[in-house]
């Protein structure tokens, strides 16, 4: 954890911070108690557009205008300082934040309709992943023993787990590339791989690509469309079952 005290500051620290890296920040400072969002917040946002950025604000009615701006500008949450006061509801932000790309996949239309319990498993999955946890972790979130958690897969139309979890991993990691910015080497330390070379394994394993072909192509766009194809495959193979 770094902090810094000037918005010059933040802009070198971000652009030195790991591609994971949640960025917490006071949107008001140096506008004085009746200013507006600091116009060098915006100038970090347009500058680092893949960096996560969270916003502690006071979200009374005043501010309700700041918040939308806010949000348009590309901030990924908002830290509500009168409400979210213990550890674990500020946890909750920073993972909430963290995992706003995956997020965005469950709200997706590819053709493939997720039934709620399969939405549900995946959000399950998404806080799994962004905790660097494995199936067995997946299982006891959701309180099921391995073996449940496997026929809630199948009946949901899913990946097994530990597919489920390896797909999950590959779209934050195509997310992080499709920002220049970060290297491979980067990107695979922030999405638990131990390089680059587990990296570039990981995503062969499920799309016939490498990091730098999934960069030109447009990496989240192209493994979302490649998740989903797998999805309507296990739909249909299932229907064929019946």
């Amino acid at each position: 954890m770094a902090t810094v005290a000037e918005w010059a500051d933040l802009r070198d620290a971000v652009s030195a911070a790991p591609p994971a890296a949640v960025v917490l920040v006071d949107p008001y400072h140096g506008q004085g108690r009746t200013g507006g969002p600091s116009p060098h917040l915006y100038n970090v946002l347009k500058a680092f557009p893949s960096a996560t950025v969270i916003a502690a604000l006071d979200t009374n009615p005043s501010r309700y205008r700041d918040v939308w701006l806010l949000g348009d500008w590309g901030v990924a949450e908002i830290l509500q300082v009168e409400e979210d006061v213990s550890s674990e509801a500020i946890r909750r932000r920073l993972f909430t934040a963290r995992a706003q790309h995956l997020r965005r996949l469950l709200t997706q239309d590819f053709g493939v309709p997720l039934t709620g319990r399969a939405r549900s498993l995946m959000d399950a999955a998404v806080d799994t992943i962004m905790s660097g946890g494995h199936p067995k972790d997946l299982a006891r979130t959701l309180g099921f023993s391995p073996s449940t958690l496997l026929r809630w897969c199948q009946r949901s139309q899913l990946p097994n787990p530990r597919r489920l979890l390896l797909w999950l991993r590959v779209l934050f990691a195509s997310a992080l590339l499709d920002d220049p910015g970060h290297t491979v080497f980067s990107v695979g330390l922030a999405c638990g791989y131990s390089g680059d070379q587990a990296l570039r394994r990981a995503i062969r394993s499920v799309v016939p690509y490498t990091p730098t072909q999934l960069r030109q192509m447009g990496g989240f766009e192209t493994v979302s469309k490649a998740f989903f194809e797998e999805l309507a495959r296990l739909r249909d193979d299932r229907a064929e079952k019946r």
